[in-house]
């Protein structure tokens, strides 16, 4: 029997689709689109929820791990033992609430969204089927398992579309900077792009260490001969890092991080002046 595989019923695909969707509204500007899309994630898969222990679970298959293959059996084995525990009833009913909200806030065709890993996940929806037979379950078992143990080669963004708001903001920022970006700066601006998936959280993290780093860099920038015998650099320098203080607790905007990009520029200028003299 060929296995149907119901997209909308994917806590996953519906998911990722969701994110892409508000990809899509940043790239265009559609500040409402790109709300309503954050704010259907945000009620429909808070910590806890039946959703999001289901999506967990796809997670828990879908994202590389990069593992040996003894240890990706295990989180395999795991996975399906937390997936039989959601109610299913529960579960079906919370997507239908969720299916329900995006027909109606936003539209069908987010549905249709492009969503690049949409075979893996069909391919972990069949694992999870008890409706599978034993013989493809353990070929798609295989194939997940040779998945998760890939290695990836390092990359900032992991989607075409990602690929695609990356390169339209680095326009931005060179068109009014020109410059090369460091790889601080990529670091910084994969976090920006992917921060309203986890309500920011990753490039918060990122934010208090590297604006502590930059911080420390522009004090200890005070003793290189060329900043502390010239009075107007010295106090740009305090005026950077006073600002630098205020983004810690600021909503980050597009101004507030090509300025931040900026800063990480200017350190990296000052230093290799110093270490070239």
């Amino acid at each position: 029997m060929k296995f149907k595989h119901n997209k909308k019923r994917n806590s996953a695909f519906v998911y990722e689709a969701l994110v892409r969707e508000a990809t899509v509204a940043i790239m265009k500007n559609d500040s409402r689109r790109q709300e309503i899309a954050l704010q259907l994630l945000k009620k429909h898969f808070p910590q806890g929820s039946t959703l999001k222990k289901d999506l967990d679970c796809y997670r828990s298959l879908y994202e590389n791990q990069q593992l040996d293959r003894l240890t990706c059996e295990k989180i395999l084995k795991e996975t399906k033992l937390q997936k039989r525990m959601i109610d299913p009833n529960g579960l079906f009913k919370q997507q239908s609430d969720l299916i329900r909200d995006v027909n109606r806030e936003l539209s069908p065709s987010v549905f249709n969204n492009f969503v690049p890993n949409y075979k893996t996940l069909a391919t972990i929806a069949q694992i999870f089927s008890d409706r599978t037979s034993p013989k493809n379950q353990v070929i798609l078992e295989n194939t997940i398992v040779g998945n998760m143990e890939d290695l990836i080669p390092d990359k900032i963004m992991e989607s075409p579309m990602d690929n695609v708001l990356y390169n339209t903001f680095l326009k931005k920022f060179n068109a009014k900077y020109n410059d090369e970006l460091l790889k601080e700066q990529k670091e910084l601006l994969g976090y920006y792009i992917s921060s309203f998936v986890d309500n920011s959280l990753q490039l918060k993290m990122f934010l208090n260490e590297e604006i502590a780093r930059l911080k420390t860099q522009l004090a200890a920038a005070n003793n290189v001969d060329e900043i502390k015998n010239d009075e107007q650099m010295l106090e740009k320098t305090r005026k950077v890092a006073s600002r630098l203080d205020s983004y810690s607790k600021a909503t980050i905007t597009e101004e507030v991080l090509m300025t931040i990009m900026k800063t990480q520029a200017l350190v990296k200028e000052i230093y290799s002046d110093a270490n070239h003299n």
